[in-house]
């Protein structure tokens, strides 16, 4: 039987089964709230009127591509462009022609990576239509069945000079980081979660284990978040929702210093207006 693809409604994580899938595993894990309402997968021409589809260039040679109203956990997608290969960076939930057109006029996409599954969104659909190298860390495998990896990889992974993901573990076990050394800029997945004050700027950073349940990582997680972002300079952070200049190396480091010099938990730090 064919492999259809469907995408979680709680989470928006994709699958592709033979028939309307049984569960969702990003749901079922504890680092997300399963659906109150019970389970609802919908596949992508379903999907696709539901939806309205953005694009901006955020700064220079970045793109950001997401879709309203919100779907599932409302990851965004990043483009990095390059003369000789563009990267992307996690997904949005899904892609519509028009997206899907832009990127190509923009050099479509050479390398295919994300933090972890909760910013994976429509990977498999940017890996059907560029047919880029995926690259994901080794011990995120088990989530990737809507897509073929191929290019696993161990603890630091250079995609071109100055541009080179990192594993943290942490939030999930293969949780990587993207620092972009050029641009000063971390694309930092779930390692870090940004506040925002009314007028737009960032108030406060904060880092989970779990972020619905609120669970704190332990002291070793937070050491080794420490040893990663300290070997980085950078004054910019994107997420898999958002991102924030002016947030840099001090004000990470400062964060997991007060987290592992009392006890874990999750509240938001305050950054300096």
């Amino acid at each position: 039987m064919p492999l259809e693809p469907y995408a979680c409604s709680n989470c928006g994580h994709w699958q592709r089964y033979f028939a309307v899938p049984p569960d969702c595993p990003i749901c079922s894990d504890v680092r997300n709230d399963l659906p109150a309402e019970g389970w609802d997968f919908v596949r992508p021409d379903a999907l696709e009127p539901r939806l309205s589809y953005h694009w901006r260039e955020a700064i220079p040679g970045v793109w950001e591509f997401w879709s309203t109203p919100r779907f599932g956990l409302d990851s965004h997608g990043w483009l990095l462009t390059y003369p000789d290969g563009n990267v992307a960076f996690e997904a949005a939930p899904h892609y519509n022609a028009a997206q899907l057109a832009h990127i190509e006029s923009l050099g479509g996409i050479a390398m295919l990576a994300a933090s972890h599954p909760h910013g994976y969104g429509a990977l498999y659909q940017l890996q059907d239509h560029f047919a880029p190298e995926l690259l994901i860390q080794k011990s995120d495998l088990q989530w990737t069945k809507a897509m073929r990896v191929t290019m696993p990889y161990d603890e630091v992974f250079e995609i071109r000079p100055g541009l080179t993901l990192h594993h943290t573990g942490g939030h999930y076990e293969g949780h990587a980081i993207l620092h972009d050394a050029e641009r000063r800029a971390v694309f930092a997945g779930d390692a870090l979660k940004i506040d925002f004050a009314a007028d737009g700027a960032a108030q406060a950073i904060s880092c989970h284990k779990a972020y619905h349940k609120q669970i704190p990582l332990s002291v070793e997680e937070l050491r080794r978040y420490r040893s990663v972002f300290a070997a980085l300079d950078f004054t910019a952070v994107f997420t898999p929702f958002e991102y924030a200049t002016g947030i840099g190396t001090d004000a990470a480091l400062a964060l997991l210093d007060t987290m592992i010099a009392g006890r874990p938990n999750t509240r938001p730090m305050r950054l300096p207006r």
